[in-house]
């Protein structure tokens, strides 16, 4: 079996909140790697605008009116979105640490997978 076919397999019987958290993990591993270099990057700058769009996506999905999640989950996540959107330019624009954001990410990770810790 080839690797696309062995993912596409995985994108169609992976549990959504599985997809969701290794999502978030990848994301966060990257955002850690750039925390680690410790300068403002081309890294760091791909990492938080990654960070960001998963954020406008799951914005997006709240906002629906056929997400099933309850109202106040889905307000508390799209005012979550706000406000990564808002620290990202903080982070890449006037060097910020990162590590709120990395933070968020894990306590989401968590909610997804509560026996998981964090990347």
């Amino acid at each position: 079996m080839s690797l696309n076919a062995y993912q596409r397999t995985l994108k169609t019987t992976e549990n959504p909140r599985n997809t969701e958290y290794r999502l978030f993990a990848e994301i966060t591993r990257d955002l850690l790697a750039a925390q680690q270099r410790g300068c403002v990057d081309t890294g760091l700058v791909e990492a938080v605008d990654r960070n960001r769009r998963l954020w406008i996506a799951l914005a997006a999905d709240c906002a629906d009116d056929n997400n099933k999640l309850p109202r106040e989950t889905r307000a508390a996540i799209i005012s979550l979105s706000i406000w990564v959107q808002k620290y990202s330019r903080e982070v890449t624009r006037c060097g910020e640490d990162i590590s709120a954001l990395i933070d968020v990410n894990r306590n989401i990770m968590k909610g997804l997978n509560p026996g998981v810790s964090g990347a």
